[in-house]
């Protein structure tokens, strides 16, 4: 039995379509049997909906069931995608205007770059490996999720091979070097220790 996970990535199209039925149905039904409103976002479940239950991985496209096991919906349009990109940057406007309101000493949040990515992946791996503890606290170690998150960064760098500026290389280089040295040497560390026999309790011999 395959460890890979299995999961579906949702059409939110389809679901948005579903939803402006049901709003519409729901209208109609209000003008005819008037409700007391809560004044905000309600929950709408409609019985006997059947929700398409994900394809097991075999049935999956090949190129994304060995890759990854996930089932994609068809790609959007360029339209929808271009109308969707002007909604998120202008939800994000409102946001940060919003919170600048209520922080006015705080200035405009730089935009993301791809220095920001390779960070977070860096920062993420560097915590799985117990950086980040208080003092007199012991580190947490998630070496596993440290691989995956390191392995990420190299699939990173696959992809973006030739596609990069002089300075995000190096950056990304410096950053996998780093991270791929900060594991070897806490492997090495669990190696010893798994190595070591075990010690008796104390006051016995």
């Amino acid at each position: 039995m395959s460890d890979t996970p299995k999961f579906e990535v949702i059409d939110r199209r389809k679901f948005k379509a579903e939803e402006e039925q049901e709003g519409q149905r729901a209208a109609h039904h209000t003008e005819a049997e008037p409700e007391a409103s809560s004044g905000g976002p309600r929950l709408v479940v409609s019985e006997g909906r059947n929700v398409p239950e994900a394809a097991p991985v075999e049935a999956v496209q090949p190129e994304l069931g060995e890759e990854a096991g996930v089932e994609l919906p068809p790609p959007p349009t360029a339209q929808e995608s271009r109308e969707l990109k002007a909604a998120y940057e202008a939800s994000a406007q409102r946001l940060e205007e919003l919170i600048r309101a209520q922080n006015p000493a705080m200035g405009a949040q730089p935009p993301v770059t791809f220095a920001h990515l390779v960070q977070q992946f860096y920062v993420s791996a560097m915590i799985q490996m117990g950086a980040g503890a208080q003092d007199g606290q012991r580190p947490r170690v998630d070496i596993l999720g440290a691989r995956t998150t390191i392995d990420l960064l190299g699939v990173l760098e696959e992809k973006t091979r030739g596609n990069l500026t002089e300075a995000e290389d190096r950056t990304l280089q410096t950053v996998l070097f780093e991270v791929r040295m900060a594991f070897n040497e806490l492997t090495s560390m669990i190696n010893l220790q798994a190595m070591q026999p075990p010690q008796p309790p104390p006051g016995k011999r």
